[in-house]
């Protein structure tokens, strides 16, 4: 059974509903000694045909009845559209690219977080030197009413781990913008950092990266994240910052 539940998710993962459908149609009127034959005819591309026919060979491997498979192939077609419909992924990359992997690059990613923002905007970074796009769209965020919190690693000279003092710079940048420092820390967490990189914007979209806020993260600098629109993590994050704030582990500075 594993190998046809198996079989039935990467088909409904290649290939389109109304595909799945005429699968399952074609599954309806066989038999499963006789699928290999009945279904092969079914789907044009070499992929898929290679899926189709994984899916005939798992099937006369068991003693589900045609109808059932039709039934089961149109429910998992529905989940995965669905699920697909409700949370999507993108691969980020800055850096050096190769022609076999299209990603969208750092600047983009953060920038469409930003500019998706209707309510609330969260962003930490350990470093936060002037990019002039992102700042213009914190301020054209801001100017809408986005409430723009931002966490940010401590200069030295107020204990934090970095020689600039990046959150004065960035309270001139965005004045209103409400910052925040990870001031106190726990014993075992004695002279840790703000190494977090992300943005969350309402709860509905989010970016996980690698990149700080700086000219070099978003055009020279090697750096991957994932930007993700939709589902539970963009959820899980903003309650997770929001609730670093509440609890008093960060605070407003």
């Amino acid at each position: 059974m594993d190998e046809l539940l198996d079989a039935i998710s990467a088909l409904v993962a290649l290939v389109s509903p109304e595909k799945v459908d005429a699968v399952a149609d074609r599954v309806r009127q066989a038999e499963a000694s006789k699928a290999t034959t009945a279904l092969s005819s079914v789907l044009g591309t070499p992929l898929a045909r290679i899926a189709v026919g994984k899916l005939a060979a798992a099937w006369q491997n068991t003693e589900i009845a045609s109808g059932e498979l039709a039934s089961m192939l149109r429910s998992a077609s529905y989940v995965y559209a669905k699920a697909a419909s409700e949370q999507s992924s993108e691969l980020v990359w800055t850096g050096p690219t190769t022609p076999f992997v299209s990603a969208r690059r750092t600047e983009q990613a953060l920038l469409q977080v930003i500019n998706s923002a209707e309510q609330s905007l969260f962003i930490t970074s350990f470093v936060a030197y002037e990019v002039t796009s992102i700042v213009n769209g914190l301020n054209s965020a801001i100017d809408r009413g986005v409430s723009i919190s931002m966490l940010l690693e401590l200069s030295q000279e107020h204990g934090g781990n970095i020689s600039f003092d990046t959150i004065s710079k960035m309270r001139g940048l965005v004045p209103t913008a409400k910052l925040y420092a990870w001031s106190e820390k726990a014993d075992c967490f004695e002279n840790g950092s703000v190494h977090a990189k992300v943005a969350v914007a309402d709860g509905r979209s989010c970016f996980i990266t690698s990149a700080n806020l700086t000219g070099y993260a978003m055009e020279r600098n090697m750096e991957a994240g994932l930007l993700l629109t939709g589902g539970a993590i963009p959820v899980m994050l903003e309650e997770h910052l929001q609730a670093l704030v509440y609890t008093g582990v960060i605070s407003a500075v």
